[in-house]
């Protein structure tokens, strides 16, 4: 092959690898990330696209130099001409592309084998998830809506399901992982950018799906110290009309909010299930006395289906997933919280 040609190859694939170059650097396409492991994830993704692109521009080079040098001219059928294989090139391009795939093969090994070492010392948090809510309990019992974590330290979450299989996400950490009833499933993420990140189901679990959100809020070490110190204590036990605190933190926490609209909390604005404000019009379209009422609405929610609502739609799991306390908690403060 001339020089000459050389240099059009060399140029052709210069001119693909700079456009496929610039669609990758250019185009926002990974998050930012907020944890080691998104650190070394995204180093693997880089090499290899830098691979990718470099093969991109030597296959581009090659196709297109053939088709601009070897097209045949306009109405010539006649068949080309019979041309052997060759054997060096077949080695090298046998050779090459297994050293790039193992290399991409180690590299990968050890960013997962780095992502699943959870250090000496890591906060054991338990995830559990629901239709349609996250709740996060820590080692000294208290559960909360909202996960916080501590900047630069590792963090074992055992991630598991009181219902459907769900799947816990957060962009910026950039590892996901199931949430299956009956089975703990962990991940490793150690902090290192303060901020708040959006906990996105990413399992369809029903119809509240998109609505199973919450907030991982990576915080300073001496703020999270202060925060979990002083944080407050589980909510009470209590029985009969006390508890309203309670209720609303068990409303909360079994995710409520997403399917219905609760004027007494401002982020219950959903509309798959009735409304909550007027529960004791409600009771009375039922033919039943209001407490009655919502504790079968809870346990056994296709009992009565309040008319426009489909039937089968709200779990009935609520029963078995809560406990009686806590359902008596939530009744009355359903009740308390209705016109």
């Amino acid at each position: 092959m001339r020089r000459t040609n050389y240099f059009q190859l060399v140029l052709i694939g210069l001119i693909a690898g700079a456009i496929a170059t610039a669609v990758a650097i250019f185009v926002p396409w990974l998050p930012t990330p907020a944890s080691r492991q998104a650190g070394r994830i995204f180093f693997v993704y880089w090499f290899a696209t830098v691979i990718s692109l470099f093969i991109f521009a030597v296959v581009a080079a090659i196709m297109t130099y053939a088709l601009i040098k070897f097209r045949v001219k306009p109405g010539d059928m006649s068949d080309g001409p019979p041309v052997h294989g060759n054997t060096k090139i077949e080695i090298i391009w046998t050779v090459i592309p297994a050293i790039l795939v193992t290399a991409i093969s180690v590299v990968s090994a050890i960013v997962l084998s780095e992502d699943s070492n959870a250090g000496t010392n890591p906060l054991v948090v338990r995830v559990y998830a629901q239709q349609f809510a996250w709740s996060f309990q820590y080692p000294n019992g208290k559960i909360y809506p909202v996960l916080r974590l501590p900047l630069d330290r590792g963090v074992k979450l055992d991630i598991t399901s009181k219902d459907v299989i769900h799947s816990f996400w957060v962009a910026s950490f950039a590892q996901k992982q199931d949430a299956v009833p009956g089975q703990w499933n962990n991940l490793v993420i150690t902090p290192d950018r303060l901020g708040h990140y959006a906990v996105i189901c990413t399992e369809l679990c029903g119809l509240g799906h998109s609505l199973m959100r919450s907030w991982a809020i990576v915080m300073k070490p001496a703020a999270f110290r202060t925060w979990y110190r002083g944080s407050p204590k589980p909510p009470p036990q209590p029985s009969g009309g006390a508890g309203i605190s309670a209720g609303a933190t068990i409303f909360t926490q079994n995710g409520c909010g997403a399917c219905h609209t609760l004027n007494s909390i401002p982020t219950a604005t959903g509309t798959i299930g009735p409304s909550l404000n007027d529960l004791t019009a409600s009771a009375q379209k039922a033919g039943q006395p209001l407490l009655t009422y919502i504790k079968t609405s809870i346990v056994d929610p296709n009992a009565y289906i309040t008319p426009g609502y489909q039937p089968g739609v709200m779990p009935s799991s609520f029963g078995n997933s809560m406990s009686a306390t806590e359902i008596n908690t939530l009744v009355h403060y359903l009740a308390a919280h209705t016109n």
